[in-house]
């Protein structure tokens, strides 16, 4: 009876032992067949960059290079745009889900109570857009009111050079519609036009150095008009939106041929990385991730990007951050 007994029980054993090692073996398989954690972000989304040469639309295009190696699963759309102004409003009507944006724009965006604006949020400050006044090294033109009967290029009605150029005219005592001949091009065309003598003076608003501003002083002799200190004072005082401005000094290395050594007062800007709060937080997440990361790879490109600094980043004013930009940096607070 006991031998009868063990063989039983060693018989059970083996039956035990058999379902254990079937069980172990399915799990192996379902591990191997179905993906653990939290699932990729997928799907297709729609970024708006800036006019083409400019800063925003070149780093989009190294931007959505990058992203097609993190984010395999999505599938990024890029159009070009006139700037930050219709930027902001495709991205609060639905027709874009990321873009770039100068933060003066969208406090006039959400000051002037246009629709969409209290979904927007932030996902990253990136770098600050420098504004730069360009006439030929021979114009009389040495400060922003003597530009009073000139043909100046003033940016695309959508963008914010528009915005940055029409408030510097107006402090220095211009009105852009009667004092000045405004034309309306950004700085894809704006240097021929220069060039060719069809304007007197440009402005641009973007990271540096900027390269359309480069290779125009390398073949044509230009010069860089300081911005005053008084000036920029002025701006100030006309609102809030303008508070997002700062007095700065390109350095005098920037453009060798354009500026003879010398530093060149300027005003500066911050641009932001813009979202909605309708985009899912774990596609916002990782965006930022890979903002931030790539600032080296997509730096030595375009120039202003390795000014992206994560201590930084996280100031998105005048927006609120993203949830899942906020779960970003979380997840890499020391």
């Amino acid at each position: 009876m006991f031998l009868s007994g063990l063989r039983v029980d060693r018989g059970r054993g083996r039956v035990v032992a058999g379902c254990a090692a079937v069980l172990a073996a399915l799990g192996v398989l379902l591990w191997w067949l179905l993906p653990l954690g939290e699932p990729e972000p997928r799907g297709s989304v729609t970024f708006s960059t800036g006019v083409r040469d400019g800063v925003y639309q070149r780093y989009g295009v190294l931007l959505k290079d990058v992203l097609a190696k993190d984010l395999p699963q999505v599938d990024i759309e890029l159009r070009t745009s006139e700037g930050s102004q219709q930027n902001l409003d495709r991205v609060a009507s639905g027709e874009a889900d990321f873009t770039i944006a100068t933060a003066d724009a969208v406090a006039k965006y959400q000051r002037d109570g246009k629709p969409g604006a209290e979904g927007l949020r932030g996902c990253a400050r990136l770098y600050d857009d420098y504004v730069q006044l360009v006439v030929p090294d021979g114009s009389s033109v040495r400060k922003v009111s003597d530009l009073r009967d000139k043909r100046v290029g003033v940016g695309q009605n959508g963008s914010g050079v528009r915005l940055i150029a029409d408030r510097l005219l107006d402090a220095a005592g211009l009105d852009p519609q009667k004092d000045i001949e405004s034309v309306p091009n950004g700085i894809d065309t704006v240097p021929q036009l220069l060039e060719r003598g069809d304007i007197d003076a440009f402005f641009w608003s973007g990271g540096l150095p900027t390269l359309a501003v480069q290779a125009l002083s390398e073949r044509y002799p230009i010069r860089l008009v300081p911005l005053e200190h008084d000036l920029i004072q002025k701006v100030h005082a006309t609102g809030v939106p303008t508070s997002h401005y700062r007095s700065a000094v390109m350095p005098p290395d920037l453009y060798p041929l354009a500026q003879s050594g010398l530093p060149v007062n300027s005003m500066a800007v911050a641009n932001l990385l813009v979202t909605t709060d309708r985009i899912d937080a774990d596609l916002v997440e990782g965006l930022t991730r890979t903002v931030i990361k790539s600032r080296d790879d997509i730096g030595n490109t375009v120039h202003p990007a390795q000014l992206v600094d994560l201590r930084t980043a996280i100031y998105t004013a005048p927006l609120d951050l993203h949830y899942g930009a906020r779960g970003y940096y979380r997840s890499v607070k020391p």
